[in-house]
């Protein structure tokens, strides 16, 4: 996806800094997360990855950006997020407008959340993977369902209920 900003490394003695010459509202284009194409096209991989196989279920799956999102997209991002396609749309970019406009720290469902610093990605990284998860879906009856959920819960261990779920769900 294509990102638009201006950066130049600067020798300053023996130390080197990275000098911000424009953020991507300076430039004509617009960057990664903001353009709707770019939008769509990340949705759609992460749904390619999630429907591919039931072995995809258990791989998290994060956009990694470094500007926030428009507000158009804020309501579908925690959609996906809570229905598990994806695990968020992230941030790395603290300051992603030079403090030119709106910069959003998260979405009302954590689907965007912009990281401020690196141990605020590192912990998010680490909520990620802590607890294994798993994606299911299905378009099932409500009759169906019932069915699944009245033999599954037979089952006598928690964890083993919910395979049992998920083993019928993806017959």
């Amino acid at each position: 996806m294509s990102v638009v900003w201006n950066w130049e490394l600067k020798q300053n003695g023996e130390k080197e800094e990275l000098i911000c010459l424009g953020d991507y509202k300076s430039h004509q284009g617009n960057p990664g997360l903001l353009r709707s194409d770019s939008m769509l096209k990340a949705i759609g991989k992460s749904i390619n990855i999630r429907v591919s196989d039931f072995a995809a279920s258990r791989i998290p799956i994060i956009i990694l950006g470094n500007t926030p999102i428009t507000n158009s997209y804020y309501k579908k991002v925690d959609f996906l997020k809570n229905a598990g396609i994806i695990q968020g749309f992230w941030s790395v970019n603290s300051a992603p407008l030079n403090n030119n406009g709106e910069n959003i720290k998260r979405t009302n469902k954590d689907g965007f959340i912009r990281m401020d610093n690196y141990l605020e990605l590192e912990n998010s990284l680490e909520e990620l993977i802590t607890e294994p998860k798993e994606f299911f879906s299905s378009m099932k009856s409500k009759k169906e369902l019932g069915k699944i959920i009245e033999i599954a819960s037979k089952e006598t261990d928690i964890e083993k209920k919910a395979e049992k779920f998920l083993e019928l769900i993806r017959e």
